[in-house]
């Protein structure tokens, strides 16, 4: 994006980042482009607004109405006419009234009211920055279609090293410049995407069933991921106590391995991308009992069959120019095993994790993965934040499809 003349909002909120705003400011000015600064009231506990209006040349707003006149400020008229928003620091707080629609300050209702591109800074201590509340928010943001600029690693306010620091202004503005001046071309832009997630229970009796540790977010966050991305995200899910607000996510809720097939089969004919995360159970009780089963006390012999192999009866059926991913949750062994994987399912890229890997697997926050196309290509992350690694997946799956 050329700034000169463009109108931008720039938002401020209340972390000790503020003062990163001056200079970024002063960047966008010496752009060419004309600033429109909003402050949150707690902002300017950290950096006073005189300093922003002498830089900007305009009054800073943070009222609805002018303390004196009684005047009006628009945050209809701001959203409007803005060719950029962009919300630098912005707080945990702030990130959390956006990704539910609370508007209690000027500066949320003007972003609701944007129809411009939105780019967002978050500042905040590390524990802040990687609970599972705010990266939930941050994925409900990039699902609106939002830009997120990832904040850096270093020394924190608190003394803390880690991730949570804003990006430098001059970074921030080198990713500003890259954005297109029309509506932004998502690469997945309605592409139809299949994303499983989540355990799945097998039923023992009424009260009673087999199943595993998934959390589902791997899943979750893949999907907000894909929906990022402009796609139409089709996630099937087992039992799970998440939710997700991204836009362009329909969920379906399934119990047993059986009905996560069937509920796959109904729409892989339409798929472009398929991404079987969910941790499938392998067996299920050849019969289930109606009552629950009392104590006694003798042994209990269950008698298992196998589950349908979702991925690769999924890869039996592909059809020409749809790509399917399979995860690989391996203990020993790993790359045969997930190289094996992505052979007999017939796949175009296999993500293993390893139970060996500390921070990795079931529940955790955080992932740390391997990725294996058909061409025998292996590319090998660091641990990094559910969230991140369904973004790192999102961009190999691009490379795949425009490199097929």
């Amino acid at each position: 994006m050329d700034l000169a003349g463009k109108r931008i909002i720039l938002g401020v909120t209340g972390s000790i980042a503020a003062y990163k705003a001056v200079y970024l400011l002063r960047l966008l000015i010496k752009e060419g482009a004309e600033v429109q600064v909003i402050m949150t009231p707690a902002a300017m506990e950290f950096v006073g607004p005189v300093t922003f209006s002498a830089l900007s040349g305009k009054t800073v707003l943070s009222d609805f109405f002018s303390s004196e006149g009684g005047d009006w400020n628009s945050h209809v008229d701001m959203g409007v006419s803005a060719d950029l928003m962009l919300i630098a620091p912005i707080t945990a707080s702030t990130l959390g009234k956006i990704a539910n629609g609370v508007a209690d300050n000027l500066l949320l209702t003007t972003y609701l009211s944007a129809r411009c591109p939105v780019v967002v800074a978050p500042a905040m201590d590390m524990d802040m920055y990687q609970h599972p509340s705010t990266q939930r928010n941050l994925g409900i943001l990039k699902g609106y279609g939002n830009l997120v600029i990832e904040p850096g690693k270093g020394e924190l306010a608190s003394g803390l090293e880690g991730p949570g620091r804003m990006e430098e202004p001059e970074e921030i503005l080198s990713k500003i410049r890259q954005i297109k001046s029309e509506p932004s071309k998502k690469k997945l832009l309605n592409k139809q995407v299949l994303v499983t997630a989540g355990p799945t229970h097998e039923n023992i009796d009424p009260v009673r069933f087999i199943g595993n540790h998934s959390s589902g977010k791997m899943g979750f966050a893949i999907a907000e991921a894909f929906a990022a991305e402009g796609a139409n995200v089709y996630l099937v899910t087992g039992p799970v106590s998440l939710e997700t607000h991204a836009a362009g996510v329909k969920v379906i809720r399934v119990t047993s391995a059986q009905e996560m097939f069937e509920r796959c089969s109904e729409v892989m004919e339409e798929m472009d991308i398929a991404v079987f995360n969910a941790a499938v159970s392998d067996y299920t009780p050849v019969s289930a009992s109606g009552k629950k089963v009392k104590r006694g006390t003798g042994e209990w012999t269950i008698q298992l069959k196998p589950t349908k192999d979702i991925a690769a009866e999924m890869g039996r059926r592909k059809s020409a120019g749809q790509v399917l991913v399979g995860f690989a949750l391996e203990t020993d062994n790993e790359e045969e095993h997930a190289r094996l994987k992505l052979e007999k399912k017939n796949l175009d890229l296999v993500v293993l994790n390893s139970m060996r890997d500390s921070g990795a697997g079931f529940k955790t926050d955080t992932n740390q993965v391997t990725m294996i196309d058909r061409q025998g290509n292996i590319d090998k992350y660091e641990l990094k934040l559910k969230a991140q690694v369904a973004g790192d997946l999102v961009q190999r799956v691009i490379k795949i499809s425009e490199d097929a």
